[in-house]
């Protein structure tokens, strides 16, 4: 897949390109109907933005973003993007002119078409509307695909109700609007060290992503050294322990070695109970038994789907 950091570095490449417009959060099904119309045009691409808009826009209001750029770029490859043009979003291109916006995009690059959702606005104070792009596109013989949006059981799939649903832990649900469970990345570092000494070991895994589930027990997968194992992980503060910081601890099945400084992903299966205070430790170990035992459970129904 070719990368490139701006539309204007990108347009002796765009000859026989049909691009997709739009932020991309999560890679959602919907954003994969999306390219699976680019594809059917001509080579599929996508124009995405960086930082989101909404951080240079409105920071206070700004989403807590589902993926990292490099997750992203991973995602839009497996989804079939040959080509991303990362544009760089500032105040000063926000002001740019809707008929600039087109220019940009028909100006004799050879670019075939692209594709949007059928709510897609764009330029300054976004007044572009799809018509308005639909006539710049014509005339610059190419095509606008419009594509509807898409539903899974009945919800509108959109990058804020997956944020939604995994802020709320709702993480089976988020799972079906992105066709696989959502995932963080991170690495493995030094935690205080108390699974051990109750007999669950657990990896304190410290990640830059900005989206993190609900505070709860969770059956996961965790890929280390590309294996990938079941396990069973706790977001929140620990409060039988006094609480302090949030941290995400992963417990692994049957694993045996050191984890310290090791790449891991953690993907987020099934939400098996909220975060609780334990009267001791010996009744938080029994429940941690338990845990564990339904996360090999939903990691096995999870295998076998």
């Amino acid at each position: 897949m070719e990368v490139f950091t701006s539309l204007e570095a990108a347009w002796p490449h765009l000859r026989g390109v049909s691009l997709c417009l739009g932020n991309f959060d999560g890679v959602h099904v919907g954003h994969q109907a999306l390219l699976a119309r680019a594809a059917a045009r001509g080579k599929a691409g996508v124009l995405t933005f960086s930082p989101h808009p909404g951080k240079v826009l409105q920071p206070s209001l700004a989403p807590k973003l589902i993926a990292t750029q490099a997750r992203k770029l991973e995602l839009l490859e497996a989804a079939g993007a040959q080509l991303v043009v990362v544009q760089p979003f500032t105040f000063e291109y926000a002001r740019t002119p809707a008929a600039d916006f087109e220019r940009s995009l028909f100006g004799g690059h050879g670019l075939v078409g692209v594709v949007v959702g059928s709510d897609f606005t764009y330029g300054q104070q976004r007044r572009g509307t799809v018509a308005q792009l639909s006539q710049a596109a014509q005339a610059g013989g190419a095509v606008v695909d419009v594509v509807s949006p898409v539903t899974v059981d009945g919800v509108v799939v959109s990058s804020s109700v997956v944020r939604t649903y995994v802020l709320e832990g709702r993480v089976e649900a988020a799972g079906r609007l992105l066709s696989r469970p959502f995932d963080l990345d991170g690495t493995i570092v030094p935690g205080a060290g108390r699974g051990r000494t109750i007999g669950f070991a657990t990896a304190n895994v410290d990640t830059p992503n900005e989206l993190r589930p609900a505070a709860g027990v969770y059956a996961v997968r965790v890929r280390v050294d590309d294996r990938w194992h079941g396990g069973a992980a706790n977001i929140g503060v620990k409060p039988t322990f006094g609480g302090g910081d949030v941290t995400i601890e992963a417990h692994l099945l049957d694993f045996t070695g050191d984890l310290y400084g090791k790449k891991v992903r953690v993907q987020f299966l099934e939400r098996l109970r909220p975060e609780r205070r334990f009267a001791s430790v010996s009744e938080l170990a029994g429940q941690i038994a338990r845990d564990v035992e339904a996360a090999r459970a939903a990691v096995a129904r999870a295998d076998g789907r």
